[in-house]
């Protein structure tokens, strides 16, 4: 079993190495991309305060569908280009929002969201997922939690 403890004191540059390390940990060796998706779901909702959900939206048939996550029942199905996660589907670039009330399209799957952050996980060129986090703080997520997901999300690829 896996035990993980997290230090809320340390640098967030080296909360987020502990995060990689963990989710390395967890998926090494595991083919099967729901249950890598599930573990690491639960690594970002237990590894990074103020958020409210944390997961994944799967590309299937040319648009998101949910996928694992801890959070709130979330939207099924977002249409790519279609709010913050459909548009770092669509345009493979990640996507920081201070502000989702005044993101153009924003969809609120839940109103109590007021920032987050969205990293494509690229394959072979292609969006194959996307990294959603939401927190109910504005301005949550910096250019730190960028370059943190977007480690993960290389980390992640091919192996969800």
């Amino acid at each position: 079993m896996f035990s993980f403890d997290i230090d809320a004191s340390l640098p967030k540059a080296q909360v987020y190495a502990d995060l990689l390390a963990a989710a390395r940990a967890l998926i090494e060796g595991e083919r099967d991309g729901i249950a890598n998706m599930a573990n690491v779901a639960a690594l970002l909702a237990q590894y990074l305060p103020d958020l409210n959900w944390a997961g994944f939206y799967r590309v299937v048939d040319g648009e998101l569908v949910l996928g694992p996550f801890v959070g709130k029942p979330a939207c099924i199905r977002i249409a790519l280009g279609s709010g913050v996660c459909g548009a770092a589907a669509a345009t493979g670039e990640t996507q920081r929002v201070d502000d989702v009330h005044a993101f153009p399209g924003h969809i609120a799957c839940d109103a109590d969201s007021r920032s987050e952050l969205v990293v494509p996980v690229i394959t072979d060129g292609k969006v194959t997922h996307v990294i959603d986090l939401d927190s109910p703080s504005p301005a949550r997520f910096d250019a730190d939690d960028q370059a943190g997901i977007e480690r993960l999300a290389s980390l992640l690829s091919g192996r969800v």
